[in-house]
Formats: structure tokens, C-alpha cells, sequence
């Protein structure tokens, strides 16, 4: 298995070479990566086409918020200024690139949560390729329409299931049917090569040594093309993948060794919300010394805000999982004044979900409680439990309260909103203290996932 890892190693390597837009002719490669299906992938790049001249590279930019917090030199790679706002279009444009004219004419076909659907649209209409995505219900109204927009009449959008793996689904059944080409968003060394150039250019950007490299994590493809690079280029370089807790399947690949379906799924990070591990990227990833951590949404959504804020950044959730995992310590051991680089990828978020990551962001940093009260059905109730326990900085967010006039007491749901996360201790204290019987909302509560 060794040896097959490092022919793969050294193949996507040779790619990734030819996209630095020399005209090089290889023969038709088989690379058998031994993996549980017993797959041959198939790769004949003939003439590797200039990604550059449709998809220009993005800006490396300085944090001074990040290097001022983790006291490294820390710069993030803008993908989220991608023409579709995030690194998926490399993967999307190189493979269609590759297809012949008659298999062009086939068209093609391709399943994603948004980001590659809008890569593959891109794409399609710039090499004028009929193409489907399908995507799943959970798919956010924006990333519908840009991909509609960026694909115009060259592509059709479909529906279906509500993960990424039923779409995926649909889409391979597609392609079986009706014989038209499949363009993986990660399982394909095709669409690591492509992926893999975000790493080759941030690079050469740099212009010194790059110690550690933060990388959103899906289904590993961008995190696998970015290890083969690294491996000849840079192999002393910290590669770290970042995954949503929720969705965390490389970790769990390589915690089974080889790729196993999550029991559960958490979607909201969308852009990285799968069930399964490519088995390509798998292949790279196993062995290769990099470092997989997770972190929560409500991390996800504090950084969101804080990209927002500080920054200026408008990043979906998938977006901040680099930066998230810099801020809140899951990833240790950064030395002073070394060179971090995160990748911001994507840029596609829906407007109407930043009520719900504000929400998240301020019950992930304390500054949110909600609790059910018993209150006295009598007159200045309300007024007593606003002297007695709010603190001066308190705001009380939802005051739900149905009096009942056959009943001595009556249930209440109080959302209440800190100024400090220190001030939840005092706030606590006061409640376990006044005369009503006060019990928080547990997030593990269908109460909770209903006001959430």
C-alpha cells in the first residue's frame, strides 16, 4: 500500500506541475491505488489547459487580528474571492478541460452542496459543455442561484435528497443512464490536481517557507492535492485539515483505515456537511503526517462574525473552519513568528442565515441562556424577576408566558442576553437564589433545537 501511495503521490505531483501552464504531452497513465473497491483511475492530461487565463489567482492577504492573537505571521488565502467564491472551480474546470470533444458533447454531470455545482456551471459555460448538477435539499436559495446564473443555458439545476451522499447518488445514477461524463467535487485525481493549485499558488505568493497550512476539510480533496504538492516542494511544512464536528468524515476514515459512513451528519456547515471520505483523497491523506482536528459550529459562527467584523469578510460557514480552529486554541503548538496560512473558502452565504449565526455564536460564547420559570400567577411577578435577577447589562431577548387562571403558577421561557460570558455565573447564582423554580433549557432538548 506504501508504494502505491507514493506512485499516487508522485503522479498528482507531475499534474500539478503541468498546470504551471507549460504544454507538456504524458502518455495515458492507469495509477492503481489499491483501494477496498479495487478501482483504476484512469488520467490522460494531453495538453493541460492554462487555469489561470479563466481562473486568476487570488490574493494572499495579512491577519493582523489572527497574528496579533496567536503571535505567528498568519495570512489567509482568499479563495473565497474565487469567480465563484470558493477553491471548487480549479477541481471542476481542470477535469471538464480534459474531455475530449465527443465526450464533451455527452455532457456532463456532477453532485455538490453548492460550491463545486457553481464550479462545474462556471466551467461549463466557458467550454460550452451541457451539464446537471444535483444537489441536495439543504442546498442554501443563494448558492441556487448563482449556479443557475454562472451556468446560463449550458446547465440544468435538479433537487434531491437532503445530503450531499443522496445527490451524489442521483447524479452517478445520471451518469450511468444517460452516458453523460461524471465530475467528482472530490473523489477523482483529476479534481485534486486542479484543487491542489490553490497550495502551489499561495506558494509562490509567500515567497519564503510556509510552516503551517490550515485547509478547510469536505471530502479531502483540496487537502490531498495540497499534501502531494507539499511533499517534494515543502515536506517540513505543518498541514493541518480543518472539519466541522458535526461532518468530521477524514477523521473518521482515518480513524477506521478506509473511508466509513458517519452514523450522524450535522449540515450546518453545508459546504463540508458529507457522510463519506473520498477514497482518492483517502489514498493521499493516510499516512501522509497531517493532522486532522474539528471544530464546533458555534465556533464556526463566532469566527464568521469575527471575519465579518474585523476583517471585512462575508465567508459561509465552510468558509471560517481555517481561521475557527486558529482562535480557539484546537490548534496547538503555532510558535511565535512563524508563517501560518489559512484558506478562506467559501464566500457564499446566504444573508438570511446570519440571524441563526449570531444566535449560535452567542450561546457557543456564553452570552445566551435560556431557561423555563415557574412564576408566581400573581400581580408584579415579572417586575420582581427583572429586580431581583436580571443584572444591570442583562437583556431579556424572548419572554414567552400564557397566564393560566386556574393555576397558582405558570411555566415561562426566558431567553436572556449577557453583556460578558463572566456575567453567567452571577446570573445563576441569582437565579437559584429567588423564589421561583428556574431550570435552563438543555441543548440536547427538542425545546432547544426548536429555538435554535
Amino acid at each position: 500500500m506504501l508504494q502505491k501511495q507514493r506512485g499516487l503521490f508522485r503522479f498528482i505531483l507531475r499534474i500539478i506541475r503541468g498546470c504551471e501552464f507549460r504544454c507538456l504531452a504524458w502518455q495515458p497513465m492507469i495509477i492503481q491505488t489499491g483501494f477496498s473497491q479495487g478501482h483504476d483511475f484512469w488520467v490522460t492530461p494531453q495538453f493541460p489547459q492554462r487555469i489561470a487565463d479563466v481562473v486568476p489567482p487570488t490574493p494572499l492577504h495579512r491577519s493582523e487580528r489572527l497574528s496579533s492573537l496567536s503571535g505567528a505571521e498568519v495570512w489567509l488565502k482568499r479563495e473565497d474571492l474565487q469567480v465563484v467564491r470558493s477553491y471548487k472551480v480549479r477541481g471542476a474546470y481542470y477535469l471538464i478541460s480534459l474531455l475530449d470533444r465527443d465526450t464533451r458533447a455527452a455532457g456532463v454531470v456532477t453532485a455538490s452542496a453548492g460550491n463545486h455545482a457553481q464550479g462545474v456551471a462556471f466551467s461549463c459555460a466557458a467550454l460550452d459543455v451541457p451539464g446537471r448538477v444535483y444537489l441536495p435539499a439543504t442546498t442554501p436559495w443563494q448558492k441556487r442561484r448563482r449556479i443557475a446564473a454562472l451556468g446560463g443555458d449550458r446547465i440544468e439545476v435538479i433537487v434531491t435528497g437532503e445530503t450531499y451522499d443522496e445527490a451524489a447518488a442521483a447524479a452517478e445514477d445520471d451518469a450511468r443512464r444517460t452516458g453523460a461524463s461524471l465530475v467528482p467535487a472530490f473523489d477523482d485525481v483529476r479534481t485534486v490536481v486542479g484543487q491542489g493549485t490553490v497550495t502551489r499558488e499561495l506558494a509562490g505568493q509567500l515567497g519564503r517557507d510556509l510552516d503551517t497550512l490550515v485547509l478547510p476539510v469536505g471530502g479531502g480533496g483540496l487537502l490531498a492535492g495540497s499534501i502531494a504538492w507539499l511533499r517534494e516542494r515543502a515536506p517540513r511544512t505543518r498541514v493541518v485539515g480543518v472539519e466541522p464536528l458535526g461532518a468530521a468524515c477524514v477523521g473518521a476514515a482515518l480513524a477506521a483505515g478506509a473511508p466509513v459512513e458517519l452514523a450522524e451528519l450535522d449540515t450546518f456547515v453545508d459546504g463540508a456537511a458529507l457522510r463519506r471520505a473520498g477514497a482518492v483523497p483517502f489514498a493521499v491523506i493516510q499516512g501522509s503526517g497531517a493532522e486532522l482536528v474539528a471544530v464546533s459550529s458555534g465556533q464556526v459562527c463566532s469566527e464568521l462574525l469575527s471575519l465579518y467584523d474585523v476583517e471585512g469578510i462575508i465567508a459561509e460557514p465552510a468558509g471560517a473552519l481555517a481561521t475557527a480552529a486558529l482562535t480557539d486554541g484546537t490548534i496547538g503548538d503555532i510558535e511565535p513568528g512563524t508563517t501560518v496560512v489559512c484558506v478562506i473558502s467559501g464566500g457564499n452565504n446566504d444573508i438570511s442565515r446570519y440571524a441563526e449565526i449570531i444566535e449560535r455564536a452567542m450561546l457557543h460564547e456564553g452570552r445566551k441562556h435560556y431557561f423555563m420559570v415557574e412564576f408566581q400567577q400573581e400581580p408584579g411577578a415579572l417586575r420582581r424577576f427583572l429586580d431581583e435577577v436580571l443584572g444591570p447589562d442583562d437583556d431579556i431577548t424572548l419572554f414567552e408566558y400564557i397566564k393560566r387562571n386556574n393555576r397558582e403558577t405558570g411555566p415561562a421561557l426566558v431567553g436572556i442576553e449577557l453583556a460578558r460570558p463572566e456575567d453567567a455565573a452571577a446570573l445563576l447564582a441569582r437565579m437559584t437564589a429567588a423564589p421561583w423554580r428556574v431550570q435552563p433549557v438543555d441543548p440536547a432538548s427538542p425545546l432547544f433545537r426548536f429555538l435554535v
